[in-house]
């Protein structure tokens, strides 16, 4: 089952996508989250076949829901209403900083990466670990309704 994951952010949001066989995510791409983001996303879940999106909710620490998570959610709903997709939303609390230390430990390696590359790269990053641990059953759906 082809996973589409989306890490949205106020200014960027990281894209990843399972292969076809729903064991693995990659980091697919990063877009300016402004008014073309939703027809992109569209395009992209007829053009790869998508069966299902999950997003990335970023909840407190405590795990409550801020104003950024409130955003998310709206956003969330907006997608559905394009897609007819209802989202699967999981925490990705850490899924960030799990993503940079991932780019950290490859500059370590003596892989070169600008300032702008790691900015460009860290939200599709994040997005393809939180759907990683999605799909190897670390992370479980929520109900933000619930919350």
């Amino acid at each position: 089952m082809r996973t589409l994951a989306i890490d949205h952010g106020q200014k960027r949001t990281g894209l990843a996508m399972s292969d076809a066989g729903g064991k693995f995510a990659s980091p697919l791409d990063m877009f300016p989250t402004d008014g073309s983001l939703l027809g992109r996303i569209a395009s992209i879940v007829t053009e790869e076949s998508v069966e299902r999106i999950v997003i990335g909710l970023p909840l407190h620490m405590e795990g409550g829901l801020g104003s950024t998570a409130k955003s998310v959610i709206a956003f969330a709903n907006q997608l559905e209403a394009v897609t007819k997709f209802k989202p699967i939303f999981v925490d990705e609390r850490l899924s960030s900083f799990d993503a940079e230390q991932k780019l950290i430990d490859r500059k370590r390696a003596g892989g070169k990466m600008t300032r702008a590359m790691k900015k460009e790269r860290l939200d599709a990053l994040a997005a393809a670990t939180f759907l990683q641990a999605y799909l190897d059953g670390k992370l479980t759906s929520l109900d933000p309704t619930r919350m």
